[in-house]
């Protein structure tokens, strides 16, 4: 079984060896993982990936080879026994079931959570109570609420939940991505402006000309600084979750900004921008930046792009510990607030479709304190987003 993914991983362009091949069987024959599929994965992870650039093509190999195959990530909480959250009941509720529900308020909601992690003594599937796999109560994982807390989940269902539980993984846009980036560089390249900067280097044909005419034939070569793009960029990108469905167009637009500016920095975030970013989401737990310290490093002359859905909880904009992922001690909209004083010239790409805009909470408030700066990610939207940012140049 283990030579054909040997060779599926060869088929996706991983370069793997058969000496690295033998080193996994020789960990499997000596028994150092317990057997189950998730160790295993870190395992031939370790052994067959010797740069973190292929873990992309590893992952895309990996799940294609070993789908169907279920194993449960461990979770953030010891006290939930792993195997009440095996995903063995899934209840399907019409649209009139979903829209009797109604979403518990932000205080209650973890107050309960708390109270059933006390009451509760077994496993539990389908109700609307306890804290299970499917169903409709507000605690667990396949499930359906309005307002929930997802356990065990290995991937959003409705994307309701306020809180996760779960550590993700969200993969790094690929700015190798080609396909379809020709007319947003086109777009882009209307902001482009260029400055003469350095030592003369470059040759001036006209001024040549001129000047050798002056000088009575006798060639008088002359020189001027290279042009170079003046103009700074940096992107914050939102990822996971909801903007899993955005990842190519996303892709797109990194590729063809990493082309135009030469002065381009980037940085993630996930739904809402907080006090820190990161720029490797392999990484993101431990090497991250202060959004302090991002203001400080890159000036008020930097144009600031936000790339993201706007679709979340409207607690992350409005609440301290607000996120999903981890208790923040302000709001989002501070934190949006003061990137916006700092870079005068901001405007927020959203793809999904303009159409659409009015029917998401979150996406109107974010609208809002970006002084609806907000424009979608067509080529429509760049062009006008674009034309905006040119204003303040």
């Amino acid at each position: 079984m283990l030579i054909d993914f040997f060779y599926q991983l060869k088929d996706a362009k991983v370069p793997v060896s058969i000496k690295e091949f033998l080193t996994l069987l020789e960990a499997l024959d000596k028994r150092v993982i317990s057997g189950s599929l998730n160790d295993f994965y870190y395992l031939a992870r370790t052994c067959l990936v010797k740069d973190e650039k292929h873990f992309d093509k590893f992952d895309k190999a990996f799940g294609s080879y070993f789908k169907g195959v279920e194993s449960l990530g461990e979770l953030l909480t010891a006290e939930i026994p792993d195997d009440w959250l095996r995903k063995e009941f899934e209840r399907f509720l019409s649209e009139e079931d979903k829209k009797a529900l109604e979403a518990m308020g932000w205080d209650k909601l973890m107050e309960t959570f708390k109270e059933r992690l006390k009451e509760q003594k077994e496993r539990h599937a389908g109700g609307n109570k306890w804290i299970g796999t499917g169903g409709t109560s507000p605690f667990g994982a396949n499930g359906y609420n309005p307002a929930g807390i997802s356990i065990g989940q290995e991937q959003s269902r409705h994307r309701k939940a306020v809180k996760v539980w779960d550590q993700r993984e969200f993969k790094n846009f690929d700015d190798q991505v080609q396909l379809g980036t020709r007319n947003i560089k086109v777009a882009l390249r209307r902001l482009r402006q260029f400055a003469r900067e350095g030592a003369p280097e470059v040759l001036d044909l006209d001024d040549t000309i001129r000047a050798t005419a002056n000088n009575a034939g006798y060639l008088d070569i002359k020189m001027v600084p290279q042009l170079h793009n003046k103009v700074k960029v940096l992107l914050f990108f939102d990822v996971g979750g909801s903007m899993d469905d955005h990842i190519r167009s996303c892709e797109e637009l990194f590729s063809a900004a990493k082309t135009e500016f030469k002065h381009l920095e980037y940085f993630y975030f996930h739904n809402c921008v907080y006090e820190s970013v990161w720029k490797d989401n392999k990484r993101r737990h431990n090497e991250r930046m202060s959004t302090y310290d991002v203001m400080h490093t890159y000036g008020p002359d930097y144009k600031l792009i936000f790339v993201g859905d706007a679709t979340m909880s409207p607690y992350e904009i409005v609440y301290p510990n607000g996120s999903v992922e981890h208790n923040n001690a302000e709001a989002g909209q501070v934190w949006i607030q003061r990137l916006l004083e700092h870079y005068g010239s901001a405007i927020w790409l959203n793809p999904v479709a303009e159409m659409y805009w009015d029917y998401t909470e979150s996406l109107h408030m974010i609208k809002q304190l970006m002084q609806d700066r907000m424009y979608p990610l067509t080529l429509e939207g760049l062009d006008r987003a674009i034309r905006r940012l040119n204003k303040s140049l």
